[in-house]
């Protein structure tokens, strides 16, 4: 799509209302046309927003003009959450600020572009650290994780982003800005007022249909509206991508980090067997539980060389299994357990950070690289 009218009409007017780091060149419309999935679809612009005001001018302009807007973290998204044809909106450029930690009462407020790994560095001098942990930690902005309810390898332990939120400052798609929590602004708010009818009207669906199983992480979380679970408004963005508000910021709980910790790798036939053995093995309460087959690992070595796998134990599928806690001796009297009551071929313990830092790179690098396998069919998405 090159300059049109429309285009040049939401250009016109951002400039006016001051927002000047835009971009409808055709080398950054390509940059952004993908994400991490299959898809290819080349906005009319990019905007990189350096406040919340110029979010809310681009939001004008785009719903005067009856744009598309896309708000994008890192474009880490596998189905082309991150994509769109009209404007995206990428907050990680400037709305990259943490405002606020309160290690007493675990707290922190941030803006939605903070990449994660800087918060986790920055809540570690207290001991803490946020939850939920995908792979692309890298990369991955904390306003993403809330469009995509983020869980990663840590999820056992830590469930999900939605768990972890207390309150999002959010921008709704008519320009009310607002406050989103257990308590909304309520009657003073016509988004929340309107959102709290459809949840009062739909109440038996939304207790039947929804929740119904732990790892419920993308669509509409509707069902925290509801009041046996808080009536949070916030949390029932979690996990919309971005398509009923623009997030702007976030008040989000943290978790102890546990000084000890110990990485056990039990190698197994093959996947359906390491899975097999998972029901029997939750009971030990591991932080992780997270399995990687051998087409991942060949893919890493034959991409990466063989330095960039360290020694499994034998199989063809392994499950990483992390166990954490405050006393050494117990971390290890867990992972024996673990070891014991595990079916597998071997096992591999690890207490070197270093060392499982590689192990766990295996799993992060594979996820991308086995998708762009070139001697097997490979359909991304799939």
């Amino acid at each position: 799509m090159g300059r049109t009218p429309i285009v040049d009409a939401v250009l016109s007017q951002l400039a006016a209302e001051g927002v000047t780091d835009v971009d409808a060149s055709a080398r950054r419309r390509t940059e952004y046309a993908s994400d991490a999935s299959l898809y290819r679809v080349p906005p009319m612009a990019v905007v990189f927003p350096r406040n919340a005001d110029e979010v809310a001018a681009t939001l004008a302009a785009c719903r005067e003009h009856g744009v598309p807007i896309t708000a994008r973290g890192s474009g880490t998204s596998v189905a082309g959450n991150a994509v769109g044809a009209g404007v995206v909106l990428d907050v990680r450029r400037h709305l990259s600020t943490i405002h606020h930690v309160d290690p007493d009462a675990r707290i922190a407020v941030v803006d939605p572009g903070v990449v994660l790994d800087d918060l986790q560095r920055a809540l570690a001098p207290h001991g803490l650290r946020f939850g939920p942990e995908p792979s692309t930690h890298s990369r991955a902005t904390l306003g993403g994780m809330v469009g995509n309810n983020a869980c990663g390898s840590r999820a056992l332990g830590h469930g999900r982003t939605v768990d972890h939120v207390i309150e999002l400052d959010v921008l709704a798609g008519t320009g009310e800005r607002l406050r989103a929590g257990s308590d909304p602004t309520g009657a003073s708010s016509a988004v929340a007022a309107a959102v709290a009818q459809v949840a009062a009207d739909h109440a038996g669906v939304l207790r039947d249909e929804l929740g119904r199983f732990s790892r419920q992480i993308s669509g509409y979380g509707l069902h925290h509206l509801l009041a046996t679970n808080g009536s949070h408004l916030g949390r029932a963005l979690v996990g919309s991508e971005g398509t009923c508000a623009i997030t702007l910021g976030a008040t989000l709980s943290l978790v102890p980090d546990p000084p000890e910790a110990v990485l056990l790798v039990l190698g197994y036939s093959d996947m359906a067997s390491a899975a097999d053995d998972v029901p029997a093995l939750l009971a030990h309460d591991a932080t992780t539980m997270e399995g990687i087959d051998s087409r991942i690992v060949d893919v890493v070595r034959t991409r990466r060389g063989d330095a960039a796998v360290p020694p499994l134990p034998d199989g063809a599928g392994w499950l990483f299994v992390e166990v954490a806690g405050d006393d050494a001796g117990e971390v290890r009297a867990r992972a024996s357990a673990i070891v014991a009551d595990a079916g597998a071929l071997g096992h591999l313990l690890v207490t070197d950070e270093a060392h499982a830092r590689a192990l766990w790179r295996i799993r992060e690098d594979g996820a991308g690289l086995v998708a762009r396998v070139v001697d097997r069919p490979v359909h991304a998405g799939w």
